[in-house]
Order: structure tokens, then C-alpha cells, then sequence
């Protein structure tokens, strides 16, 4: 397995790889490979913490089954050229980054039998000094062949990784509604938290359960008229987790926008947004989440957060 990059996500499962024995090399710009010379992989997790030493790469080249992408949205471009000589030596890829519109972009890159479908759930963040915190325990990572082919590559790296203690890796047919599941429930707390800059519990406390309700049907809506509609238990589900004045939850992209970072706003946000109106989903919520990210690239950009 190469994994690109060594941040939250590549990092927490590509730790939990090579504790199920897989040969991975993680493919990192010179400061994190600095970082992980010197202390090498660190994940901090109640499921279990990763401190081991690893093998790092500056290129992609022949030798890899899989390619574990797992960068921002907004560098995709720079991925597909980055990973490229290891797609063309053999390798597939796994990608799992937020939304979906990266998935008609790696396909035309590559071809659809080289692209699966994926999606991670798992909170976690990388701090400065280098250190990677899992926030809970969600650590799953689910995937599938375009095709919904159950008798390839991605059945037996499922296979290879199993189900443990720090991570549930699980290959599966159906892999275009699973994501779009988390699209529901990702635009739901992505725009929720970015609007109010508060947690879900917060949110809640505040009076807003009908606020977060409404835009989760919202996306429900979105997701049914482009043919996945989300199930009675999914949405119950949600809804629980939606109204807890307790949650602590917040999204990624609040995270990155309140450490004056890039965000993915336009991959996930503006995304569903066009996709409400093609759907003729009300997007009142959506232009405002929208609204207010671009704001924010505004006063970042002019250098005034």
C-alpha cells in the first residue's frame, strides 16, 4: 500500500495496515518525512496507540496494489499527478476524500476498473508537533469496486486488513450509496457546524435541532432524487445524533476554518448546493453555508482572520 500523505486519515489507517502486517510506505512532503524520521508514526487512540517507525517515499514508482489517497479535495489535481506512476505500474486507487466529486475526476484520469469507491469514518486530527489524535472511536473504512465486482483487488485487501479493534475495513458492493450516506450526513454537520461555528451539542443547546433536522432532510431530499434514497434506520440514526445536546461533534471543515486553514467548502458544500437545485431541492440553507465559506476565503486571502 502507498499512501499519500501521512495526515489524520492516512496516517490513523495506514498505522492500523501495518499492524495487520501490510508493506506500507507513506509518500510525504520533506517536513512531515522530517517528522517521521525523527518520531516516527505516532497515533494517539482509545482504540489503541500506533508508535512505530516507517518507511517513507518522495515519488510514486511500480510496486503497489493500492494507492490509499487521502488528501484535501482542493489538492486533487496535484494527487492524480503525484500518484500517476504507480497507477500506470498497477496500482488502484482508494480514495477517501469528502464528497463525491472527486470520483468523475479519478476516473477520467485513470479509468473506472482502476478507481474504487471509498469512504473513511473516522474523526481525527494532526497536530503541528506532529502527532495524530483520534477524536472517538469511529474507525471504519469501507470501499468497493465501480463495478460492485466482489471477487477482486478490493475484496482481498478487506480481506488483508479485517475487523479489529482499531480498525473495521469491509469491501462492498453497493459502494456509490454508501457514500452517498456519508454525503448526507458529512453536508449535514459540514454546513450545520460552519454556519453556527459551534459543535452539535452547542447548536442544539442554542435551539437549533430544528435548524439541523431540517437540513439533514434537506440532503436526504438531494440524495433521493439523484436515486439513493437514505432508509428509515439511516435517518433515524441521524436524527438522534443530530438532536444530542451533548455531542461534541463538529466537522473537519469547522476545524480547518477555525485554524484559519483551507477548507473544502466548494467540494462539499457547493456541490450539494448546484446538485439541490438540479434536484429542485429548496438550497436556502446550502447558499448561505456556501455564502459564508467564500466569505471566509475573502478576509483569509486579504490576510484579516
Amino acid at each position: 500500500m502507498l499512501v499519500l500523505g501521512a495526515g489524520a486519515l492516512g496516517s490513523y489507517f495506514g498505522g492500523r495496515a501495518l499492524e495487520r502486517g501490510l508493506d506500507v510506505v507513506f509518500l510525504v512532503r520533506p517536513r512531515r518525512a522530517e517528522q517521521l524520521a525523527r518520531l516516527g508514526l505516532v497515533v494517539e487512540s482509545p482504540l489503541g496507540d500506533i508508535r512505530r517507525p516507517v518507511a517513507t517515499t518522495d515519488r510514486a514508482g511500480p510496486g503497489f496494489d493500492v494507492v490509499l489517497l487521502s488528501c484535501k479535495a482542493y489538492d486533487l489535481e496535484d494527487a492524480i499527478a503525484t500518484i500517476r506512476p504507480a497507477v500506470e505500474a498497477g496500482a488502484c486507487v482508494l480514495p477517501v476524500l469528502n464528497g463525491l466529486a472527486h470520483m468523475d475526476t479519478l476516473s477520467a484520469a485513470f479509468g473506472r476498473e482502476r478507481v474504487w469507491g471509498g469512504l473513511a469514518k473516522c474523526a481525527a486530527t494532526l497536530t503541528p508537533d506532529g502527532v495524530v489524535k483520534h477524536l472517538g472511536d469511529w474507525r471504519w473504512l469501507i470501499f468497493g469496486e465501480q463495478d460492485g465486482r466482489m471477487d477482486g483487488r478490493a475484496a482481498a485487501l478487506a480481506a488483508a486488513l479485517g475487523r479489529t479493534r482499531g480498525l473495521e475495513a469491509e469491501a462492498v458492493p453497493d459502494i456509490q450509496r454508501r457514500m452517498w450516506e456519508k454525503l448526507v450526513h458529512l453536508g449535514t454537520v459540514a454546513a450545520g457546524t460552519v454556519l453556527m461555528r459551534a459543535s452539535v451539542g452547542e447548536i442544539v443547546r442554542a435551539g437549533g435541532t430544528e435548524f439541523l433536522l431540517t437540513l439533514l432532510q434537506r440532503n436526504a431530499d438531494i440524495a433521493a432524487a439523484h436515486g439513493h434514497v437514505m432508509t428509515p434506520a439511516f435517518m433515524e440514526t441521524y436524527r438522534k445524533l443530530f438532536s444530542d445536546a451533548a455531542s461534541t461533534y463538529t466537522a473537519s471543515m469547522l476545524r480547518d476554518l477555525e485554524a484559519g486553514g483551507r477548507t473544502e467548502a466548494e467540494h462539499i458544500l457547493a456541490w450539494l448546493l448546484e446538485a439541490a437545485r438540479r434536484a429542485g431541492v429548496p438550497g436556502e440553507i446550502h447558499a448561505l453555508a456556501v455564502l459564508h465559506a467564500r466569505a471566509y476565503d475573502q478576509r483569509r486571502a486579504a490576510g484579516r482572520l
